[in-house]
């Protein structure tokens, strides 16, 4: 029996979350940062295809949470991981001569994991797993 998309998705999510525990364990602060984010977005999609969409074209997850009428604390929290799409891969997203590698520490990371986190369980807690 094939696997329902949303659970495809939501197995992802809880992957790369992993991979964000890992990557701030060992100090890769700014690709922790860019794998919360990454996390945060396939548990949304996963949400949205559970709620029975085709298809979620953006990589915004202010945009995607809106989209599930998402507010409060977690669409805050859409808005801050949105920050580290390009900036925590790419220097020219940065101010002059900042370097990703440099620029993001260990407390911006844990922070992004514990967002990570709030995202799964909210979709979580919708789909029943």
């Amino acid at each position: 029996m094939k696997r329902p998309k949303y659970i495809s998705w939501l197995l992802q999510a809880e992957s790369d979350l992993r991979c964000t525990e890992d990557l701030l364990r060992d100090g890769h602060y700014a690709q922790a940062c860019f794998s919360a984010q990454q996390s945060s977005e396939k548990a949304l999609k996963a949400l949205a295809f559970f709620r029975g969409a085709d298809l979620v074209k953006s990589h915004s997850l202010a945009t995607i949470a809106k989209d599930l009428k998402i507010n409060g604390e977690l669409a805050n929290f859409a808005i801050k991981l949105d920050l580290y799409y390009l900036s925590s891969r790419y220097p020219d997203a940065l101010p002059e001569s900042a370097v990703p590698s440099e620029f993001f520490g260990e407390e911006i990371a844990r922070d992004a994991l514990e967002m990570g986190k709030s995202f799964l369980e909210r979709v979580r807690e919708e789909i029943g797993t």
